[in-house]
């Protein structure tokens, strides 16, 4: 089934998103039934100019699919054991051509025993599987434990009080189409209440080259490169993760850029976490997203060589209608939390970054890739690039090397308890905007501080002076200038939030 989200966002009111779906789980109906997508190739206003707020982004999103408990019967349930380089089951259904064990039609499938090979899913398109795993211990040292081929949806549900393991090969063919220890080329869910440790010696751990979506499960993972990748979209509703990729990212939605901007689906390549507790460790990013990453419930601990929650164009962050406010903790990381746009709605949020905590960057790259034209970089790297960062209530906590909230473009504060750790000078501050930066409400608490205007270190209206800065309303600074107030930035101006004058260079 298709979750769905109603649709009110700008984008729908667009006519971007011609989607409709099933009710579930008492989330609003957004259409009759049908999964259709109309897809386009939107400006980039239509793309980085919508609302924030995880509901609206979530409803210009298309759709995941989810199968749910509900949509089978364990009665049903088909045995296969398995026994080591071999299989035996009374289906038709089920071959078995030495230590490869394929299943060819719908139904719902009782696994259990060890096997030294691979399971195959090849089924008609229309097709519904379900696995159930129940004390499988499946390892292939010539390609993935499980590969769905062809199939309409498939499920793998971990019995109750199992445990299951699955690893693959160690290495696999640059252009090999299953390159995963679980890998599917159809929507997967993963369900139950046992244990499932999944190794990715060649690559990535569980795949989906449609929708991933964990459902519940205690299921660890460790990958060479990704441990959890949906390629349209990846969704987690609950479940216990702990995820480890140790050259990659620990959860990635990667979308398909297609030959040109015409072939974008940008309603696709997004990730969202509503529930659960997910615990990352990765060589590369925490969460990455083609599109946005919402997180709207759930508690996420990341330790990051990168970005701990990224998305190349949304980061949405608060909790919706069913969930509970997320819990987000980024321990270590090189920039916490990044994209062109993120909002802040809610929820308790904790970044550690050895650069800056928040970063809204990336505009000029994605209006760029939207218009179909080469990227060739930024010529004013003090100019407001049109990126936003909002942030209207939660608790937030930076500790940063760099800047603790930096933009390119604008920065709003509207609500919120903000406590900020960062650097003091050589052009970086507590909150660093090249465009407006308003803190209007909430709390701030910056270096120890309460907030002041003068704390500012932005490039735009809201910024304050730098090196030579000319004179703003609340003091002069700079070279030749005069000292600068109480609270100033050493060496600018501490103009007022809409008169401050150019400083620094902004990474």
């Amino acid at each position: 089934m298709k979750r769905s989200f109603l649709i009110t966002s700008s984008l729908a009111a667009a006519g971007l998103i011609l989607a409709g779906c099933t009710a579930v789980g008492g989330i609003d109906v957004a259409g009759d039934g049908g999964d259709t997508v109309d897809t386009v190739a939107p400006t980039a206003d239509a793309v980085l100019s919508g609302d924030l707020a995880p509901e609206e982004v979530m409803a210009a999103n298309d759709d995941y699919t989810t199968v749910n408990e509900d949509e089978w019967s364990e009665a049903d349930a088909v045995d296969v054991e398995l026994t080591g380089s071999s299989a035996s089951s009374d289906s038709a259904a089920v071959s078995v051509d030495g230590s490869t064990v394929t299943i060819t039609q719908a139904g719902v499938y009782r696994l259990s025993g060890e096997l030294e090979g691979g399971v195959v899913v090849e089924a008609p398109d229309d097709a519904l599987v379900v696995l159930i795993l129940d004390g499988v211990d499946i390892t292939n040292d010539a390609g993935s434990a499980i590969e769905v081929r062809t199939a309409d949806d498939v499920a793998i549900h971990l019995a109750d009080g199992s445990t299951n393991r699955v690893a693959d090969t160690g290495s696999y063919a640059e252009d090999a189409d299953a390159n995963a220890a679980i890998h599917a080329d159809t929507d997967l869910t993963v369900s139950g209440t046992g244990s499932l440790a999944v190794t990715g010696n060649g690559n990535d751990g569980i795949t989906s080259t449609d929708d991933l979506v964990i459902l519940s499960g205690e299921i660890t993972v460790t990958a060479a490169d990704d441990a959890l990748r949906g390629k349209d979209a990846l969704a987690v509703e609950g479940g216990t993760l702990t995820l480890t990729a140790t050259g990659g990212d620990g959860m990635k939605s990667d979308g398909d850029e297609g030959d040109d901007s015409s072939e974008i689906d940008w309603t696709r390549g997004y990730i969202y976490v509503s529930g659960g507790t997910i615990d990352i460790t990765a060589g590369d990013d925490g969460l990455q997203a083609f599109t946005d990453t919402v997180v709207a419930g759930g508690t996420i601990t990341a330790d990051v060589a990168d970005d701990g929650v990224k998305g190349e164009a949304i980061v949405s962050v608060g909790e919706i209608a069913g969930t509970t406010a997320p819990v987000i903790t980024v321990t270590a990381s090189t920039e916490a939390m990044e994209a062109a746009n993120i909002g802040i709605y809610g929820g308790t949020i904790d970044l550690t970054a050895s650069d800056d905590g928040i970063n809204a960057s990336g505009n000029a790259e994605l209006q760029a890739l939207i218009a179909g034209e080469e990227f060739t970089g930024v010529t004013d790297r003090e100019a407001d690039s049109g990126e936003r960062l909002e942030i209207s209530g939660g608790t937030v906590t930076i500790d940063a090397g760099s800047d603790g909230i930096d933009s390119n473009g604008s920065i709003t504060i509207s609500g919120g308890t903000i406590t900020i750790s960062s650097a003091a000078n050589g052009g970086d501050g507590p909150i660093d905007g090249n465009g407006t930066v308003s803190v209007a409400e909430g709390t701030v608490t910056a270096n120890g501080s309460a907030w002041d205007e003068s704390m500012a270190n932005g490039m735009g209206p809201g910024g304050t002076g730098g090196p030579g800065g000319g004179d703003g309303p609340g003091g002069t600074g700079g070279p030749g200038g005069g000292e600068p107030p109480s609270g100033g930035m050493p060496g600018g101006g501490s103009g007022d939030m809409q008169s401050g004058t150019s400083g620094p260079e902004v990474s």
